[in-house]
C-alpha cells in the first residue's frame, strides 16, 4: 500500500506503508541511534511525534513479547515491563525509515516490527529517502508532519508541543518497587521503566507518584526525590515544578532527569526553550565541568535549558560537546543537580550510572 510523508513546509517523501494501514500526524524528528527501536518506541518522551531512524535498515532482529516482571510490591499498576521495553506500549504516532526488514532473527524475537506497530495502531513508511529528510530537518528545524496513506482520509497537521503531553503519559496511580532499600520518590513525568530498575537494584525503594501528586506528606517519608524523563514542553507542567521549588524549600535531595532536568531549573529561576532539532539517540558527547571528561550518552529532548540563565547559586554540571548546549546543573551548596541525558541508559554498554549510585550514596 503506497503511502507519503507530508511535511509542513510542502514537502513530500513517498514510501510503502507497513504497521497499522492508518494515516498519522505529529511533530517530524530524527534519531541516529543505530539500534534499539523497541527502547525507543515505547519511551514515554516520544508521545506525538513521528520518529525518523537516520540508520538506513530496521527491524532486522523484530521485537520481544511484552511481558511484565511483576516485582513490584504495594498498590497501583506495581509491574514493569521486561527489557528492552521502557513503558507498556508504543508511545510515537509514526515510524519512518529506509529500509524496513519483515524477515527477522533473534533468540528472543516473537513478531515483526510490523506485526507489533499494527497490534498498536501505530503506522510506519519504508523506502522514504531517509537522508535528503533528515538533511532538511537538520536545515529547517523539527517541522510538522503527518503521514498519508492512499485511499485513506487526510489528516490535519498537529503540533503535540501544545498539549500537556506530561499528564497524557504519567501514571495514574502509586506503585511501589523494591523493599528495605533507602526511600525514594520518583515523580513520573514519563519515566523510562529503566529508571526503577536501576534504583531498585542499586538498594532504593521506589514510590512512583504521579506528575502533578502532592507530594508534602511523601516528603517527611522519603530521603531523596528523582524527577523523570517526559515529553513536550517543561512550562507545561507547571505542578511539577511548583513541585520542585517546594521540595527546595525542605533542603530534600532532587535528581532531575532529561525532562526533570528542565523542570528543576525552571523551578530554580532559570530559562527553557525549544531546540531547532533536539537531541535524539546514543551517541551524544558530554563533558563534565572541572573534570574535562567526556561521557557518550544517551537522549531525546527537543527543549533544552539556557545555561546563561542560571540564578546565582547555580553552576553548569555537563555541556555538549556538539553545540555547547547544557546538559546538567548542580547547587553550589544545596543537594539538587540534574542531567539532561539518561543516566539510566547504557549506550557504552555503561556509561554514566554512577550519577545515580552517587545520587543513593549521598541520601543514605
Amino acid at each position: 500500500m503506497k503511502g507519503r510523508l507530508v511535511l509542513q513546509d510542502g514537502t513530500v517523501f513517498p514510501g510503502i506503508s507497513f504497521g497499522a494501514h492508518r494515516p498519522a500526524a505529529g511533530e517530524v524528528v530524527f534519531t541516529t541511534g543505530m539500534v534499539g527501536y523497541p527502547e525507543a518506541l515505547t519511551d514515554p518522551s516520544y508521545r506525538g511525534q513521528i520518529l525518523v531512524f537516520t540508520y538506513p535498515s530496521l527491524g532486522n532482529y523484530g521485537v520481544p513479547t511484552l511481558e511484565s516482571d511483576g516485582q513490584g510490591s504495594g498498590n497501583g499498576d506495581d509491574s514493569l515491563p521486561h527489557r528492552p521495553f521502557e513503558s507498556d506500549r508504543i508511545h510515537l504516532s509514526g515510524v519512518v525509515c529506509a529500509s524496513y526488514s519483515a524477515t527477522y532473527s533473534h533468540r528472543t524475537a516473537a513478531a515483526s516490527l510490523g506485526e507489533w506497530l499494527a497490534s498498536q495502531g501505530i503506522p510506519g513508511l519504508t523506502g522514504v529517502d531517509t537522508r535528503a529528510l533528515t538533511k532538511n530537518i537538520r536545515i529547517h528545524g523539527a517541522l510538522l508532519g503527518r503521514i498519508e496513506i492512499e485511499g485513506r482520509r487526510v489528516p490535519e497537521f498537529v503540533d503535540p508541543n501544545q498539549r500537556n503531553l506530561v499528564d497524557e503519559v504519567s501514571t495514574r496511580a502509586i506503585a511501589r518497587y523494591g523493599r528495605k532499600g533507602v526511600p525514594v520518590v520518583l515523580i513520573d513525568c514519563g519515566k523510562k521503566s529503566n529508571q526503577v530498575r536501576l534504583l531498585a537494584k542499586m538498594g532504593a525503594e521506589v514510590t512512583v507518584v504521579p506528575w502533578d501528586h502532592d507530594l508534602r506528606v511523601l516528603a517527611n517519608q522519603c530521603a531523596g526525590v528523582v524527577i523523570s524523563n517526559g515529553p513536550g514542553d517543561p512550562q507545561l507542567a507547571s505542578r511539577a515544578i511548583t513541585t520542585a521549588r517546594f521540595l527546595m524549600t525542605r533542603r530534600l535531595p532532587i535528581l532531575g532527569i532529561c525532562l526533570g532536568h528542565q523542570i528543576l531549573a525552571l523551578a530554580a529561576g532559570a530559562r527553557t526553550y525549544k531546540m531547532k532539532f533536539g537531541h535524539r539517540a546514543h551517541n551524544q558527547p558530554c563533558v563534565e565541568a572541572g573534570s574535562g571528561r567526556c561521557y557518550q550518552t544517551s537522549q531525546n529532548h527537543g527543549f533544552a535549558v539556557d545555561g546563561t540563565s542560571l540564578p546565582r547559586g547555580w553552576d553548569t554540571w555537563f555541556s555538549n560537546a556538539n553545540d555547547g548546549t547544557n546538559e546538567g546543573i548542580r547547587h553550589r551548596t544545596g543537594p539538587w543537580r540534574s542531567v539532561q541525558f539518561h543516566p539510566e541508559a547504557a549506550p557504552g554498554p555503561t556509561g554514566t550510572e554512577w550519577i545515580l549510585e552517587e545520587f543513593l550514596q549521598e541520601i543514605r
